[in-house]
C-alpha cells in the first residue's frame, strides 16, 4: 500500500495529488488554476463513470450543466474513467481524470472511499 501511495503522488502530480486525509486537484478554478484541497472527512462518497459527451468526456475545464465542476485537463478525452466526487453539504459534485486511472481507483479504493 505504501508503495502504490508513493506511485501515485509521482505519477499525478501535475493532475491530482492524493495523502493519507485528502485529495488536491490542480488547474481547478478558473481562470487562475489554483488548487482545490478535499478531505475524506468532506466526501461523502465517490464514483466512477465511463466517459461519454453527458458525463464530461470533453469538458476540459469547468461545467457544462452546473452540477459538476471539472478541473483543467485538455486530455480528459482519452481518459476511460471518470472519478465524480460528492461533498457532504456541497450541491456542486467534481468530476477528475488521470493518466493511469486503476491505479487511482485501487488506493480510493484501499481507503474505502467508494460507495
Amino acid at each position: 500500500q505504501f508503495a502504490l501511495k508513493n506511485e501515485l503522488l509521482r505519477n499525478f502530480s501535475k493532475l491530482i495529488k492524493i495523502i493519507d486525509s485528502s485529495i488536491t486537484l490542480y488547474n481547478y478554478y478558473f481562470p487562475l488554476s489554483k488548487k482545490l484541497t478535499i478531505p475524506f472527512s468532506d466526501k461523502e462518497k465517490i464514483v466512477t463513470k465511463t466517459p461519454t459527451l453527458f458525463t464530461g468526456k470533453f469538458r476540459y475545464w469547468g461545467s457544462g450543466n452546473f452540477t459538476t465542476w471539472f478541473p483543467r485537463n485538455f486530455k480528459r478525452n482519452s481518459r476511460d474513467k471518470i472519478f465524480i466526487v460528492y461533498r457532504k453539504n456541497k450541491k456542486i459534485k467534481i468530476g477528475f481524470t488521470v493518466k493511469d486511472s486503476q491505479k487511482v481507483f485501487e488506493l480510493l479504493f484501499l481507503k474505502n472511499l467508494f460507495v
